[in-house]
C-alpha cells in the first residue's frame, strides 16, 4: 500500500509546541527558503571547476489566513512587534514557534512545517463589501528563521 498525497485543506496551527489547537486557519503559504552561495575553485582541482559553497540561508515570509472571530490573541502577538496607537513595539515575547500540522483523512497528525522564531510582520484584513456574501478573512504575516519538516508514524 502507497501513501496518500496529503490534503491541503486538513491542517492545525499550534504556537509553542502547545497540543491544543491554538487557532483554526483557512490558510498556510510562504514556505520558501533559498540558499545562496559563492563560487570557487579547489586549489588542487586541475579542470578549473567552480564548487558552490553555502554562504547564507533565508526564508521568506509565512502567512496564515482565518476568518475574523472575537479572539485577539494574535493580533496582540502582532502588537508586540510593531507600533500602536500609543507606544512602539514591546517586544514581549515577539519570537514564537509555530507548528503547522497536516491530518490524515482520520484526523491523525502527518506532515508537520516547525517554523522558528515566528514574528509577525504583516497584518491584513480582507475588503468589506456588502454586495458580496463572503466570510471577513485576516491574514497575518510572520518571518522565520528557520523550517523543520518532520512526519509522524502513519496511523
Amino acid at each position: 500500500m502507497y501513501p496518500e498525497p496529503i490534503q491541503a485543506f486538513r491542517f492545525l496551527v499550534r504556537v509553542e509546541g502547545s497540543q491544543e489547537i491554538s487557532a483554526a486557519f483557512c490558510s498556510f503559504s510562504g514556505v520558501r527558503m533559498q540558499v545562496e552561495t559563492v563560487q570557487s575553485r579547489g586549489g588542487s582541482d586541475r579542470r578549473g571547476v567552480k564548487e558552490s559553497i553555502p554562504v547564507f540561508t533565508s526564508y521568506a515570509p509565512v502567512t496564515l489566513g482565518r476568518g475574523v472571530v472575537g479572539d485577539n490573541e494574535f493580533l496582540e502577538w502582532m502588537l508586540s512587534s510593531s507600533a500602536d496607537v500609543h507606544s512602539g513595539p514591546t517586544g514581549e515575547r515577539m519570537r514564537r514557534t509555530i507548528d503547522v500540522v497536516t491530518l490524515n483523512d482520520r484526523g491523525h497528525p502527518g506532515v508537520i512545517w516547525t517554523l522558528k522564531d515566528a514574528m509577525p510582520v504583516g497584518y491584513e484584513l480582507s475588503p468589506m463589501d456588502s454586495s458580496r456574501s463572503e466570510v471577513l478573512t485576516e491574514r497575518v504575516s510572520f518571518a522565520i528563521s528557520g523550517v523543520r519538516r518532520s512526519t509522524q508514524p502513519v496511523r
